[in-house]
């Protein structure tokens, strides 16, 4: 649409939005076995993302984002740490039309499986 054609208005997106939208896609990445709890920072007193494992800042109109993740046991860190930067990146850019400045991974475990005896 060009400036001429678009509805007269502004769209706002709430904070939730994106977290919702980062933790999904972070979850569709095969070897995510879970998110974190967000230690400390203004989600957690907020309440906005503290159990949802990410941490979204916005700056300028630019989205910053932290991403707690439990892995599963048996992958590559580095590839699966990329995969999510890139899907969440552009999950964000597409869904939302905002730009991403950063997409931080912190692995803050691995879920072994239990061996059956």
């Amino acid at each position: 649409m060009d400036q001429d054609t678009r509805p007269p208005g502004k769209t706002t997106v709430a904070p939730d939005v994106l977290i919702e939208i980062a933790r999904m896609t972070a979850l569709k990445v095969s070897g995510v076995h879970s998110m974190a709890p967000v230690t400390g920072g203004v989600n957690r007193l907020f309440g906005r993302g503290a159990n949802d494992g990410v941490r979204i800042k916005i700056e300028d109109d630019i989205v910053f984002a932290d991403m707690y993740i439990i892995l599963k046991s048996g992958i590559n860190i580095r590839d699966i740490s990329r995969s999510v930067q890139q899907k969440v990146t552009r999950a964000i850019t597409e869904m939302v039309g905002m730009d991403v400045g950063e997409v931080n991974i912190h692995i803050e475990n691995i879920a072994y499986e239990e061996e059956e005896a």
